[in-house]
């Protein structure tokens, strides 16, 4: 359950609608194909998963995990739509022939343990919730997914994406969909919805941080780097550190996403620009994260879980919201007046996000 207003899973994807939308105009089918087979199957997820919400056709919970360990499951799904598709990893077992399968089981594994060590969380929900991820989900499909219950990955067109596996913070932009959805649950539109995506972006790149013992200095607080093809003229689908600067190409454009308000874009598509303007406050925690130094998850990343888990975070919360409870979680677990307070409230003030 959330802490407000209930269970409402949404269907959550890692490339924005705006990105698809440009591959599908293109003339060559090799692009626009791909790109509009995954438009229209995203389209018949998220109806699905709106009509299991709305009259609470949602399967009974899976039985628990251990509190400290995963309980990972690894389906294929050979390429077609039906989920979750054939078991071929459980947890603890070795690893196989298909790499594919093995980062989904490393990075379900990786996510796992950020929370559970970072913060004493054991998996998603909370309490020990057993994390399955599908893999080779239809043809060319261009995209990953949080669906409520399970994590999807598709194999990319090979012009543009390739295998969704590929980096690590996908996988933990994707689970932590799942935190959001089984804490302030925020609601997916306008600015709860950026807040929502942001906070997948932020923890996607703690976990990838974690992973490898990276420093905020060290880390290159990109989301997605390494998913675009080489003929791409791009490092990653979105820039913490440089929001708008992730790629720049003839056949995806350039990456729309602003660093502070005076760049917010309003539109209606996207869901109000969730995945656009989820770059103010992912800019914000990379300031914060970097004005404090060393591993960035201990002190700016453990201020933003307090505000998300803490229960005042309202579903409809506006970024000057979500941006006054973080510098109320800096005082409380830090002290007034210290250094995380002033890196916390500086942040802010850089993207021109007033605090109330």
């Amino acid at each position: 359950m959330t802490t407000n207003g209930g269970f409402q899973p949404v269907f959550c994807t890692v490339v924005p609608p705006h990105v698809l939308d440009k591959l599908a105009r293109n003339e060559d089918p090799a692009l626009s194909g791909p790109a509009r087979r995954t438009l229209v199957r995203d389209s018949e997820l998220r109806g699905k998963r709106r009509v299991t919400t709305e009259f609470s056709l949602a399967p009974a919970p899976p039985a628990k995990a251990p509190s400290d360990q995963p309980l990972r499951t690894v389906y294929d799904a050979g390429h077609r739509s039906d989920l979750p598709g054939t078991k071929v990893r459980a947890e603890g077992s070795e690893p196989g022939r298909d790499a594919t399968v093995n980062r989904a089981y490393a990075g379900l594994g990786a996510t796992f343990d950020l929370y559970l060590r970072a913060y004493a969380r054991h998996s998603i929900d909370g309490d020990g919730l057993p994390l399955d991820a599908t893999v080779h989900f239809d043809e060319g499909y261009n995209n990953a997914f949080w669906n409520g219950e399970q994590m999807v990955f598709g194999d990319g067109d090979g012009e543009i994406f390739l295998d969704f596996t590929i980096p690590i913070d996908v996988i933990g932009h994707e689970l932590t969909h799942g935190v959001t959805q089984y804490t302030a649950n925020l609601t997916y539109y306008g600015q709860p919805g950026a807040l929502n995506e942001s906070m997948s972006d932020v923890f996607g790149s703690l976990i990838k941080q974690y992973t490898l013992g990276q420093t905020a200095a060290e880390a290159d607080w990109l989301i997605g780097a390494g998913l675009l093809a080489p003929s791409v003229s791009g490092k990653a689908l979105r820039s913490m550190k440089e929001p708008g600067s992730a790629y720049d190409d003839d056949v995806l454009g350039k990456d729309p996403q602003p660093a502070t308000m005076d760049g917010y874009v309003r539109t209606g598509r996207d869901n109000g620009g969730v995945h656009i303007n989820s770059g103010i406050p992912n800019h914000a925690f990379y300031l914060a994260a970097t004005a404090l130094g060393g591993h960035a998850w201990e002190r700016a990343g453990q201020i933003w879980y307090d505000v998300l888990t803490g229960g005042e975070l309202s579903e409809r919360a506006l970024f000057n919201d979500f941006a006054g409870l973080t510098v109320k979680a800096a005082r409380e677990r830090f002290g007034d007046g210290g250094e995380e307070f002033q890196a916390v409230s500086k942040a802010w003030e850089q993207v021109g996000v007033r605090i109330l």
